[in-house]
């Protein structure tokens, strides 16, 4: 399955995202920078990899506490956006068929 992996919500000021960017995984680890619609800050990645796998493979974000029910995935980024006046990064994953 691909990922496709949106910005839904910024808590400060992100230099690198913006709210409805978008990343494409395909195949469940590839990413596709002509469809992803920005570029990719490796503070994000770090938030990402531990649950790109198991999301790819179909497990339910639910029984990866990643979310209260249905088919959507919640994750933040590292930045303490309070102490470094950054930006906190909410990302939204939802797999899609290839």
């Amino acid at each position: 399955m691909n990922l496709a992996i949106t910005v839904k919500e910024i808590i400060g000021n992100c230099p690198v995202y913006k709210v409805g960017d978008q990343i494409i995984l395909e195949e469940g680890y590839k990413i596709n920078l002509n469809k992803s619609s920005t570029t990719i800050c490796m503070h994000s990645l770090s938030s990402i990899m531990p649950y790109y796998v198991a999301l790819s493979k179909g497990i339910l974000p639910k029984d990866l506490g990643l979310a209260k029910e249905g088919d959507k995935a919640y994750i933040q980024c590292l930045d303490p956006c309070k102490y470094t006046g950054g930006g906190t990064v909410i990302f939204e994953i939802q797999a899609r068929k290839a």
